[in-house]
C-alpha cells in the first residue's frame, strides 16, 4: 500500500512538472555552440518572460542553483525562462555582453511564436551573472536592454577592493582591471540612469562573505532610488553567498513569496498600446519630485490615459534644443532611446534651458535644431514640398504624432533661465514651425501663467501638483 502511494506521488509530481513546462529545448548563440540558451517554455504562458544569468565569478558557469532550477517555478508562474550559458571574457568583457545581448534578441524576435509579450522581458542574474545583468540593464542599446531585472547577491563594484576580486580581474582583463576610467565604467551604479534604467528587485544575505552587500548591492539600490527608479532590496539574515533557487536556503520559501509579489507589482504594458514618448529637460524628468518615476508629469499621465497606452519618460536634466547648448539633448542616450522606442505620439518639452545667456547667444540656430529633431522623428517631413494637384508619394513611413509643448512660465530667474527670452523670442519660433509642419502645439505657458503655487521654491520645476495639470493638459490633446 505505501508502495502504491509512493509510486502514485511520483506520478503526480511529474505530471506537474510536466503542466509546468510545455517544452524544453537548446539553441545556439554563436556558430560554434560555444554559447548557447536553454529554452523553458511554459504549459500555460502568461506572456512574461526571463532570460537568465548564471554566475560563476566570470571563471565558470554555475548553471544549476543559479539557472536551470528556476525554471520549475518561474514556469509554473507562467514566465517563459532561457538561460543563457554565456562564453566566459578572459579579459574581452564583450564576448559575455554580446552572448546575453544575442539571447535577448531571440526571445524578443521570437516573441509572437513563443507566446510572448517582447515588452514584458526581464533578465535575472546571479553573482558575477548579477553584474552581468545590470551591465545590460545600464549599458547595452534599448532594442536588448531587460524591461526589468532581479539581482541575486550580484557584483556591482569593478573595485576589487570593495568587490570579488577575481570576477573583476576576468571581466576587465588583467590591464583592465586596473584602468580607473573601466573600473567606474562597469562599476555600473554609476550607468544607473532615471527612467532609462529598469525597475529592479536586488536579493542578497547579509551575511555575504564573498561579495560584500554594502559596497554592492546597496549601491545599485541607492543609485536607482536617487535616480528616483523604481528599486526593491530584500536582504536575509543570513544564507552567505550562492543560494540561489537551492531549497537548501533557510529563507528559500520566503524569497519565492516575496520575489512573486515583487514580479506581480511590475505592470506590463500591452502589446498593442499607443506608446507616448515624452522628451523634454528637468521638467519632463520630474526634477524636485520625489519617486518622480510615480509622481513626475509622464508618469501621471500614464494613469489618466489608462493601460491602452504605454507612456515612457525620456526626459533629461539640464538639457537644451539647442546642439551647440552646455548640454544638448539631441547627444542623450535617452534620445536615442526615444527612437528606439518607435512612438505613436511624441511630447516634445524643451526650451527652458535654452533660454539661458550662454544658450541663447546660439538662439539663432534655434528653429533648425527644432526641425531637426522634428524630421528625425518624422522622415516625410523633410521631403521637400510640390506644388500641384497630383499627391507626391513619400517613400519614409510617416512617424508619430507630434505634440509640441511652450516652456512652462518661469516664476523666478533661476539658474539665469529668462522668460522673457521664452516668451518673445522661443516660443514664437515654436509656433511658426508647428505651423510650417502641421503639428499641434500645447501652450503650457499659457495655461500655467497663474499656477506659481505649482512649483517648487525654485520658480522653475513644477511639484506632483503642478505635474498633474500638465498631465492633465497634455492627455486632453493626446485624446
Amino acid at each position: 500500500m505505501n508502495r502504491k502511494l509512493f509510486m502514485t506521488g511520483l506520478l503526480m509530481l511529474a505530471m506537474t512538472l510536466q503542466a509546468q513546462t510545455a517544452k524544453k529545448f537548446t539553441l545556439n548563440l554563436t556558430d560554434d555552440g560555444k554559447a548557447q540558451m536553454v529554452c523553458f517554455l511554459p504549459e500555460n504562458p502568461s506572456g512574461r518572460a526571463i532570460v537568465g544569468v548564471p554566475g560563476g565569478g566570470y571563471s565558470v558557469l554555475s548553471n544549476s542553483h543559479e539557472g536551470y532550477l528556476a525554471s520549475d517555478w518561474l514556469n509554473k508562474q507562467g514566465i517563459a525562462y532561457f538561460v543563457v550559458n554565456y562564453r566566459l571574457p578572459n579579459g574581452d568583457r564583450s564576448i559575455p555582453i554580446g552572448d546575453v545581448e544575442q539571447g535577448f534578441r531571440i526571445v524578443r524576435d521570437s516573441a509572437k511564436v513563443w507566446r510572448i509579450n517582447p515588452n514584458d522581458v526581464g533578465i535575472m542574474g546571479f553573482s558575477a551573472g548579477g553584474h552581468l545583468s545590470s551591465v545590460i540593464s545600464t549599458l547595452s542599446p534599448y532594442e536588448v536592454r531587460p524591461n526589468f531585472s532581479i539581482l541575486f547577491y550580484p557584483v556591482i563594484s569593478m573595485d576589487e577592493r570593495v568587490s570579488h576580486k577575481w570576477s573583476c580581474i576576468n571581466f576587465l582583463g588583467e590591464e583592465g582591471h586596473k584602468d580607473p576610467k573601466l573600473v567606474r565604467q562597469y562599476s555600473t551604479q554609476n550607468a544607473v540612469r532615471s527612467h532609462l534604467t529598469p525597475p529592479a528587485c536586488i536579493i542578497s544575505a547579509s551575511d555575504d562573505r564573498l561579495v560584500p552587500v554594502v559596497t554592492n548591492g546597496v549601491q545599485y539600490f541607492s543609485a536607482m532610488r536617487n535616480a528616483g527608479n523604481e528599486c526593491t532590496m530584500y536582504i536575509y539574515p543570513s544564507g552567505d553567498h550562492g543560494f540561489g533557487f537551492g531549497p537548501w536556503f533557510k529563507y528559500h520559501d520566503q524569497m519565492l513569496q516575496d520575489l512573486g509579489n515583487w514580479l506581480k507589482s511590475i505592470p506590463a504594458p500591452k502589446e498593442n498600446a499607443i506608446r507616448v514618448a515624452c522628451i523634454g529637460n528637468s521638467i519632463t524628468d520630474g526634477y524636485g519630485i520625489d519617486m518622480r518615476t510615480k509622481y513626475g508629469y509622464p508618469a501621471q499621465l500614464q494613469g489618466i490615459l489608462g493601460d491602452g497606452y504605454w507612456v515612457k519618460n525620456f526626459g533629461v536634466s539640464s538639457r537644451t534644443m539647442l546642439n551647440k547648448g552646455d548640454w544638448p539633448y539631441m547627444n542623450e542616450m535617452a534620445w536615442r532611446d526615444a527612437l528606439a522606442f518607435k512612438p505613436d505620439v511624441v511630447v516634445i518639452k524643451l526650451g527652458t534651458n535654452d533660454s539661458k545667456p550662454e544658450n541663447w547667444q546660439y538662439g539663432a540656430e534655434f528653429k533648425q535644431d527644432l526641425e531637426q529633431m522634428i524630421k528625425t522623428l518624422r522622415p516625410d517631413l523633410a521631403q521637400p514640398a510640390k506644388k500641384g494637384k497630383k499627391k507626391v508619394k513619400v517613400a519614409q513611413p510617416v512617424g508619430p504624432k507630434i505634440l509640441l509643448c511652450t516652456p512652462i512660465p518661469a516664476f523666478k530667474p533661476t539658474w539665469k533661465i529668462n522668460d522673457k527670452v521664452i516668451t518673445d523670442e522661443i516660443i514664437p519660433i515654436q509656433q511658426a514651425v508647428a505651423k510650417q509642419y502641421g503639428l499641434q502645439v500645447i501652450d503650457l505657458h499659457t495655461l500655467m501663467l497663474n499656477d506659481g503655487d505649482l512649483v517648487i521654491p525654485d520658480g522653475i520645476h513644477p511639484n506632483d501638483k503642478g505635474a498633474k495639470k500638465m498631465a492633465e493638459i497634455i492627455a486632453a490633446a493626446i485624446k
